[in-house]
């Protein structure tokens, strides 16, 4: 039979630390707030419920947490009093009766699902509490994990422990599971007999031993284990973060030639054989498919990059930019809201919103698509294998057919049939001898600025 599960999250904290006016687990890794990361470690564990402990811009961390199809109940700890106290914040959910209780931090977004189902198979095992710890070579400030005969029998804290014990580089996370069926009982026999008056979820190690039950501890990776309390933290836990998850791209087999000048977000998805230049950045929702090419200086958010299209350098994707195959948008040019067809070419100074570019279709340097009119945006259509000569501008709505032509320099403002040629511009004017006039007046001129001065 599958074992059940509750998570308990704990986000009361006051983060006066990080200098926010909002509270820390809403501040983004990789474009996600850190809480919705941790949320989703939790749901790979294979756990079904959430309890949420929240305190400070409770309202907003609960909507940050909502992942998937992630049951999550919320939880006010009206009082700081300890990890203890705010574990019990939850006690309607833990009397429920789950086979198995996981209790971990909104600030720690680097966890993966691995050390959390590594601790449920410590309690499947036969343990009664699993802390999960982490190895590293500077272990001062952290509580230790003193272990005998392959039992967790103490968590000793620094400033508590022998010279032989601050040794031990085995530290405690802070994240832990308990065993459901007697959680309630373990977490009701932490006291407060202490110099802040505070419930410590660390004593449930000597409190389960004490009543003959069984402690261990599982092993997580130093970097997974990364909590969060200020700026500084939170500018590293992003570069792990972008680290991580750009390795674990390349060795799928997608191409970075300066790989930590790339910024990806928590969705961006990167296709084997695409090629990322340096100085990449993808906000949320970007897609890139096999055999890309992303050029140099580009930023892509909302975005989807078929096989074959190329990007850049110096292009802007925006929401709704979708290019189909073998596609160009080149540099300096913008896409917002608009699909690039199978073979089109936008290759430079041009901005495409709220547009459809038909396929073949090649759109000449400086062209705008005028879809804002102050108050609502219109459409742009173009049609297959038309020609869009260098600085025109489309005003929206209007619609180019197939294989027409628009000449350079025009402003359309109504619609182009298919297989037509299409001039709005001012016919050229010629007066020889003309400009030698002004170029003496305007010399004139400045002459006499020169001497009044």
């Amino acid at each position: 039979m599958e074992r059940t599960c509750l998570a308990i999250i704990l986000a009361a904290g006051d983060s006066t630390r990080m200098k926010s006016s909002k509270s820390k687990v809403l501040h983004a890794v990789a474009n996600r707030p850190m809480i919705a990361h941790v949320v989703d470690a939790v749901a790979k564990s294979d756990t079904s419920s959430v309890a949420l402990v929240v305190g400070r811009d409770a309202d907003d961390v609960a909507k940050a947490a909502q992942v998937g199809s992630v049951k999550i109940e919320t939880y006010l700890q009206k009082e700081r009093l300890g990890t203890g106290h705010a574990v019990l914040a939850a006690r309607d959910a833990i009397a429920r009766g789950y086979d198995d209780i996981i209790v971990t931090y909104g600030d720690v977004p680097l966890q993966t699902e691995g050390p959390l189902k590594a601790a449920r198979q410590g309690l499947a095992d036969g343990s009664d509490v699993v802390v999960i710890g982490f190895h590293t070579d500077k272990p001062t400030g952290y509580g230790r994990l003193l272990v005998k005969d392959g039992e967790l029998i103490a968590i000793r804290e620094e400033r508590e422990a022998t010279d032989a014990e601050r040794a031990v580089n085995w530290c405690n996370s802070g994240l832990m599971a308990i065993n459901g069926r007697k959680a309630l009982d373990l977490l009701s026999r932490i006291g407060n007999a202490n110099a802040k008056g505070e419930y410590y979820l660390t004593d449930l190690v000597e409190i389960a031993r004490s009543v003959g039950g069984r402690v261990t501890a599982v092993d997580a990776p130093e970097i997974e284990m990364t909590g969060c309390n200020n700026r500084a933290e939170l500018a590293m836990i992003e570069r792990l973060w972008q680290e991580r998850r750009r390795d674990e791209m390349m060795i799928s087999g997608v191409t970075m030639i300066a790989p930590e000048t790339v910024f990806l977000s928590y969705d961006t998805a990167i296709a084997q054989d695409a090629l990322i230049e340096p100085n990449v950045v993808f906000g949320p929702g970007a897609t890139i498919d096999s055999g890309a090419i992303i050029h140099a200086f580009s930023h892509i958010e909302g975005a989807h990059v078929s096989a074959g299209a190329i990007v850049g350098p110096f292009a802007r994707l925006r929401p709704g930019a979708d290019l189909a195959k073998g596609s160009k948008v080149g540099n300096f040019c913008e896409v917002k809201n608009g699909t690039i067809g199978e073979g089109a070419k936008v290759n430079h100074l041009t901005y495409i919103g709220d547009a459809k570019v038909g396929a073949g279709a090649n759109i000449g340097a400086g062209t705008i698509t005028c879809n804002y009119d102050g108050v609502n945006k219109h459409e742009t259509l173009i049609g297959a294998n038309t020609f869009i000569g260098s600085s025109s501008s489309l005003v929206a709505p209007v619609s180019i057919g197939d294989n027409a032509y628009v000449a350079a320099g025009s402003v359309i403002t109504a619609d182009v049939p298919a297989d037509a040629l299409a001039l709005g511009r001012a016919r050229q004017e010629l007066k020889p001898g003309r400009a030698s006039v002004l170029r003496a007046r305007a010399l004139a001129i400045k002459a006499a600025k020169k001497a009044n001065a």
